[in-house]
């Protein structure tokens, strides 16, 4: 076979780069890493495949270029001539393209990140916290800023819900791709090292593409658990506590890292990975107990290795950094419990105690590790006490830079992760616990059900027990509708231990999800607080309460735009009630990755936030792509943390929440108009005759359900009459996946019609935070959107009222939505966003049309077993478009 000429090796990569305005260096990224793949597929792949690639790919790129429908039914034309084993082919490379394009597209954020390193005149105000530091402190004081700075909060959660398309192993060839193109960048151009870094990503793509793309089976709970931990091995372990560096050095300057640091650990890591159970089933006490172990596993691991490389590197004589009383102290009760090692490292570290202690406080973590119960710490707090002894004992003998270098970042390592690493929090359904409870009070056998939901109890108990009351104890109910919901945790949990037995530590956590539940939220909180076993863990944790609130769910029942401005009046009338009893809430927000479950920027939606309903403290959800997108990459998951916590910050700042309260208050008539028009118009789709079974044909909704994503099954038991138990992930995803995402915006368009103050609407896109955040969610969410492309879906259902609806409703919001922000089209105000997506869309295209050639085959069929090579390509076709989307769920 012979080489592709240069022009040919290119031509993967498109022609319409200069238009597309790509930084160089990205732009170079995207032509080598496209080459490569070219080479890949004439080499690896089928007799023509590289031509076929080609063929589909100019005709996408011409008909998304040339609206004509003569451009656009040339490549349907394309995709349908493909045999299904072509089109199978087809699909994966350009879902492998789509993974290089989304590597490069990465590597140019780190690049830019680097640039703005340390530079105050290239960041915005929201971009740091200690941009965000000076802000605040001009308004309220430099000692109120500390106070508010130090007491904060940053808390993601990270949850298994099924909506990370892409498997482990093709995540691990991309981040071992990321190292090269980064060897190759650095390298000299044309050099050896060059050469050398151009042949193993040529190697490394070749892997990729001989990489089964789809998973065999769906992954367990324990190897969703797994997965987390490689995010937290490869990343956040040194990256949050390098957040807390940066901070501090920004705020103290030349002294930072030679006294005492300004900043508190503020980061906590919560996990409902093995915790969840709300209509998983596969999620049992045992799983759970694993979860925890796993993940102490691997914070005890950090920290024995982090405790061992200080020692190494503690050489500080005693004649030069004599040691305080309270270390020789120190050692001498470390040495009496470990005398053999203890006798060791006196030979291998004479004259050097601090080194000696540390030696030896790295072999009492290693036996925490390993239960040995004569060394093993009880508690962190045990740790951080032996710690400080020798940072004070560093402080004392004139080693300042010692004290609060490297052992200061394990000290905050400590108070972060403590002995468990994230905090693994418990779900359930309220029915579920509702019927457990009748069973017990019932007396008599319980059934397999109930004895499950009274062991995860007493699973808590053991790890709360083992790793300390911060390792479990959050138990989240899902679907609260009144505050016995809450009390029956309380009542299961003394079944579970029995009249006589310790209870476990229960912080109970409402999770309002419909817009009746959020509506009904403040008068909840205002009754379940006067329970006894409420008010007493409120003594308990000086009046402390958390209250959930479910973006997915609430979208589904009444629309995104009623679902938002509802969440905003519930948080509003929450943190008021709050206010007024004295309660420090804090409120958790159970966000997707989809912008139909509240995803988008967070930074932008926490400054939006009603005032007093952030305080400080901001605690949401991270799932599936969401995770690997923010915390994949060092750098990446530092300016995340960072500018998530610096809009912590600055949400409470008194020009913010003056700025809310006035938008609020000055537009609240057009938030009640649009309100009541987006509702009638959501209810007119999704409540007309047949609608359920409709969605279903137009999206590849059931065979979503296929596709190994998750452990967690895509409905909660109903079949597809009803949406009401379909769960909102594969409700999002399938939308997105027909390239319509409904979710995220059907109804605004008719809610602005319905203000029809075009004048007005754009002052209200200036000054009112929501709506500012909402119009440029639905932006994007538009942009991502094809209405050529959903027009083929939508006719999938031979309902052509239906569709028409959903048609208008696209083209009335991108009108509206386009003239309010202004510009020239979707994104005009977001270049940088608006050139991602204009890169990916014709080859989405591409996909899309493979996968509806694939739904129109299989809605054909006659016979109830669907063929499977057809199943396969749709599937395939659908981890493609959530590579091109870079959204799922």
């Amino acid at each position: 076979m012979r080489e592709p000429t240069p022009t040919e090796a290119l031509d993967l990569v498109g022609r319409a780069d200069a238009e597309q305005e790509l930084p160089e260096q990205m732009r170079a990224d995207v032509r080598l890493l496209g080459s490569l793949l070219g080479r890949v597929l004439r080499e690896s792949g089928s007799a023509g495949l590289y031509e076929d690639v080609e063929r589909l790919r100019q005709a996408t790129i011409a008909a998304y270029t040339d609206e004509s429908p003569e451009a656009f039914e040339h490549a349907a034309a394309i995709a349908d001539s493909f045999s299904v084993d072509r089109a199978d082919e087809v699909a994966r490379a350009f879902t492998a393209y789509f993974h290089l394009a989304n590597l490069a597209e990465e590597s140019q954020r780190v690049r830019v990140l680097r640039e703005r390193d340390g530079r105050p005149d290239r960041e915005q105000v929201t971009d740091s916290v200690a941009a965000a530091f000076v802000r605040l402190a001009a308004e309220v004081g430099d000692d109120t800023a500390l106070r508010r700075l130090q007491n904060m909060r940053f808390h993601p959660v990270f949850t298994a819900h099924p909506t990370e398309a892409r498997r482990r192993a093709v995540s691990t060839s991309i981040r071992r791709l990321e190292t090269l193109l980064g060897e190759h960048d650095s390298a000299i151009d044309g050099g050896a090292d060059q050469r050398r870094a151009e042949r193993r990503m040529l190697e490394e793509i070749d892997t990729l593409w001989r990489t089964a793309p789809l998973r065999a089976e769906k992954p367990t709970p324990v190897d969703e658990v797994r997965s987390i931990m490689a995010v937290f091995d490869e990343t956040l372990y040194t990256a949050i506590p390098h957040v807390y560096r940066r901070v501090d050095d920004a705020l103290q300057g030349p002294g930072a890292g030679s006294r005492s640091p300004v900043v508190r650990p503020f980061v906590r890591l919560g996990t409902w990975v093995g915790g969840d159970r709300d209509g998983n089933p596969f999620v049992t006490a045992s799983v759970t107990k694993k979860a925890a172990a796993i993940a102490s596993e691997h914070i005890l691991i950090g920290l024995e290795r982090s405790a061992s490389r200080i020692a190494r590197g503690l050489t500080l004589a005693a004649d030069t950094t004599p040691p305080s009383d309270a270390l020789v102290l120190l050692w001498d009760r470390l040495a009496a419990a470990d005398e053999d090692a203890a006798s060791d490292i006196v030979t291998r570290a004479p004259g050097e105690p601090h080194k000696r202690v540390m030696m030896l406080i790295a072999r009492r973590i290693a036996a925490t590790r390993d239960r040995d119960a004569d060394l093993a710490y009880r508690n962190p707090e045990h740790l951080l006490t032996d710690l400080r002894t020798v940072q004070a004992s560093l402080v004392a003998a004139g080693a300042p830079r010692q004290a609060y270098g490297h052992l200061q970042q394990l000290l905050w390592q400590v108070e972060t992760y403590g002995f468990h690493l994230a905090e693994l929090e418990v779900r359930q359904h309220s029915a579920v616990h509702a019927k457990v409870l009748a069973e017990c009070e019932a007396g008599g056998a319980l059934s397999d059900q109930a004895r499950e939901v009274l062991d995860v109890f007493r699973a808590i108990a053991q790890i709360q027990k083992r790793y300390g009351p911060r390792a479990a104890g959050r138990y989240i109910v899902s679907f609260t509708q009144s505050a016995e919901d809450l009390v029956t945790v309380y009542r299961l949990a003394r079944h579970a231990v029995g009249a006589e037995g310790t209870l476990p530590v229960l912080d109970v956590i409402p999770l309002f999800e419909t817009f009746a539940d959020l509506q009904a939220a403040p008068q909840i909180m205002a009754e379940v607080v006067q329970h006894e076993a409420f008010a007493q863990r409120l003594a308990e944790t000086a009046n402390r309460l958390e209250v959930m609130l479910g973006y997915s769910d609430s979208s589904k029942d009444v629309g995104p735009v009623a679902a938002n401005l509802a969440l905003y009046d519930a948080q509003a009338k929450i943190s008021a009630w709050a206010q007024e009893q004295g309660i420090e809430l804090t409120l958790f927000h159970g966000r997707g990755g989809a912008l139909g479950r509240g995803g988008g920027p967070a930074n932008s939606a926490i400054l939006a936030q009603p005032p007093h309903s952030v305080d400080g403290r901001f605690k949401l959800t991270e799932q599936g792509e969401v995770i690997f997108a923010r915390y994949g990459d060092p750098a990446i998951a530092m300016r995340h943390i960072d500018q998530v916590a610096a809009a912590t910050l600055l949400a409470s700042a008194p020009s913010n929440e003056k700025r809310n309260r006035q938008a609020a208050q000055r537009y609240a008539e057009v938030a009640s108009a649009m309100d009541s028009a987006s509702r009638e118009r959501f209810f007119s789709l999704v409540k007309a005759d047949g609608f359920a079974q409709w969605f279903a044909t137009v999206t590849p909704m059931e065979e979503i359900g296929l596709l190994a994503l998750g452990s967690r099954p895509a409905r909660r038991g109903l079949s597809v009459e009803s949406l009401e138990d379909l769960r909102a992930i594969p409700w999002v995803f399938a939308w997105s996946q027909a390239r319509i995402n409904l979710a995220g915006w059907f109804g605004l368009g008719t809610a602005l019609e319905a203000v029809g103050d075009e004048a007005l609407l754009r002052r209200a896109y200036e000054e009112w935070p929501l709506l500012r955040t909402m119009i440029d969610n639905v932006g994007m969410s538009l942009a991502k959107a094809d209405p050529r492309i959903a027009r083929r879906y939508l006719a999938l259902g031979d309902r052509d009222d239906l569709a028409d609806l959903v048609m208008d409703e696209m083209l009335l919001t991108r009108d509206w939505v386009t003239r309010i922000v202004g510009g020239d089209g979707l994104l005009a105000n977001k270049p940088v966003l608006q050139r991602a997506v204009k890169m990916r869309s014709p080859y989405v295209d591409a996909l899309s049309l493979l996968q509806l050639r694939a739904l129109r085959a299989l809605r054909s069929d006659e016979s109830e077993q669907a063929p499977p090579h057809w199943q396969r390509l749709l599937l395939l076709s659908v981890s493609g478009v959530s590579a091109g989307l870079q959204n799922t769920g």
